[in-house]
């Protein structure tokens, strides 16, 4: 129960039914879960843990809110620790990882046209992370599926306000057959870019939304 309630609640939060700084209310959740509150507390602490909470001490739980400036450093964590694990990568790519990383992205991109909300921050990462597949780099890859959690739901939003699926579709390409020619020198920077970008838009887009 709890793991289900957790899975439910995870989701909510990405999809933005509860916004950053909302109250999580444990009688409220429980009534609606049909629970006791014990496994409401359960996950509770299943997401603290992802980051996509908080709680505090006689005031209860939260969804967290990131300021802009940490999303923007989220995404400077991400392209230094991604980067280092292509590299590691690259020379032990073989057409197995290559064809599951094909895979991803045509489904990817197939939720992208058909507006698959749910799926695309999952799948975006797993399009990275087959990419880093031979990496051996165990701690990196656990602290950057973190990150990806932490940033989905904004990465999310800036899709949806700015409608990049496009940019996105043709750099994952790009970047995919620049790892299959084994091109170290133009797919490090290359990754690189590509994910400061997408979090300069996205902070970008996070501060007009708060402007409007």
């Amino acid at each position: 129960m709890p793991e289900a309630v957790a899975a439910s609640l995870r989701e909510r939060i990405l999809n933005g039914e509860f916004e950053p700084g909302q109250a999580l209310v444990q009688e409220t959740l429980a009534a609606e879960y049909e629970c006791s509150r014990m496994p409401i507390r359960e996950a509770f602490r299943q997401l603290e843990a992802e980051g996509l909470i908080v709680t505090k001490v006689h005031k209860g739980a939260f969804v967290a809110s990131i300021p802009p400036e940490q999303v923007m450093e989220l995404f400077e964590l991400r392209a230094m620790l991604e980067t280092d694990m292509l590299r590691h990568s690259l020379p032990f790519l073989t057409e197995k990882h290559l064809s599951v990383s094909e895979q991803k992205l045509q489904e990817l991109d197939q939720a992208y046209r058909h507006n698959e909300i749910s799926r695309w921050g999952t799948l975006n990462w797993e399009f990275h992370k087959s990419l880093y597949a031979a990496s051996n780099r165990v701690q990196s890859l656990a602290i950057v599926a973190g990150i990806n959690l932490q940033t989905e739901r904004y990465i999310r939003l800036q899709l949806l306000l700015n409608q990049t699926f496009n940019t996105a579709e043709t750099e994952h390409r790009t970047l995919l057959d620049l790892c299959r020619a084994g091109d170290e020198t133009a797919s490090i920077p290359f990754l690189k870019n590509h994910i400061l970008n997408a979090g300069r838009e996205l902070v970008d887009a996070l501060q007009a939304k708060k402007e409007r």
